[in-house]
């Protein structure tokens, strides 16, 4: 991938997606969470703290090499993704949980994406003493993910009509995109693809399993209503891919590190399908419990 697509083309591509995001959101999102706090806090817990967790110990278990493992904290440490309401809404999940936890993640990931990462490349080192995520570097993550959203919510405030007749262009592009950026990024790294597809696979694979059964299971055993936890399932477990390889290759300029991500793009449709499947057919016969 030439660098002038990865430098300009791959963050205009996020930013139409995070603006399709800011079209959906409105403040009333970010209120709404003061009203669902235990489900909220929940999620976030499982999202922020736990996942990082787990993928760090992933990426020791399968012996990743440096770049690909701190491509996979990247990726943990990335939000929840727009397709997370889309299978929220196809598995019967609480939609409008999604949106507000969607809202909350992009605003906090400005702050723990940076410490996660800083914090890997400074365990994994990858090609020994690399500077990672600093001031300038912070403020261009804080531009890509919070600037188009804003803008979307800007423009859903001001001309609510436009906004709601663009939701579903802009939902339609911003999956093409997703995917086109995917075939770019696993195009661009064709050969290190090659060469650990056998880990990154496992890996991937793992990680995406274990985050939406951590995303369900938590939230179920600390009481929280079915809907709510199909829709922590789903915020949880998919993150955004595009982000991860955004700032990969655009941010760190390291697109090596966007393996992990461009694979995990793929991988993640079905592994969510089967995911909603299984819940939903275990729920069958089992009434949902109040999280009140």
């Amino acid at each position: 991938m030439g660098s002038a697509i990865t430098v300009i083309g791959l963050p205009i591509a996020l930013g139409i997606i995070m603006f399709g995001l800011g079209l959906s959101l409105t403040p009333g999102d970010f209120i709404r969470i003061g009203r669902r706090p235990k489900a909220v806090t929940i999620a976030l817990a499982c999202q922020l703290i736990l996942l990082p967790l787990v993928c760090f110990g992933l990426v020791l278990a399968f012996g990743l090499p440096p770049v690909l493992a701190v491509g996979m904290m990247l990726l943990a440490a990335s939000p929840g993704g727009t397709t997370a309401n889309l299978y929220s809404h196809l598995f019967r999940g609480d939609v409008a949980l999604n949106i507000s936890l969607t809202a909350i993640n992009s605003v906090v990931a400005v702050i723990t994406l940076p410490i996660v990462v800083n914090l890997s490349l400074a365990y994994f080192d990858p090609g020994g003493g690399q500077v990672g995520l600093q001031l300038q570097k912070t403020l261009e993550v804080f531009l890509i993910v919070l600037g188009p959203v804003a803008l979307g919510m800007l423009v859903r405030a001001l001309k609510p009509a436009f906004a709601a007749a663009m939701d579903k262009p802009v939902r339609i592009a911003s999956v093409v995109i997703l995917t086109l950026v995917i075939i770019g990024a696993v195009a661009a790294q064709i050969d290190i693809l090659v060469q650990h597809f056998a880990a990154i696979a496992g890996v991937v694979v793992t990680f995406c399993v274990v985050s939406l059964g951590i995303g369900f299971l938590v939230p179920r055993w600390l009481k929280v209503d079915r809907p709510q936890s199909i829709a922590s399932a789903f915020e949880v477990g998919l993150h955004n891919a595009t982000l991860a390889i955004v700032i990969a290759q655009s941010v760190l300029r390291n697109p090596d590190m966007s393996m992990p991500a461009a694979v995990y793009g793929v991988l993640m449709f079905p592994l969510a399908a089967a995911f909603g499947v299984l819940i939903t057919r275990s729920g069958k016969a089992q009434p949902s419990r109040s999280s009140e």
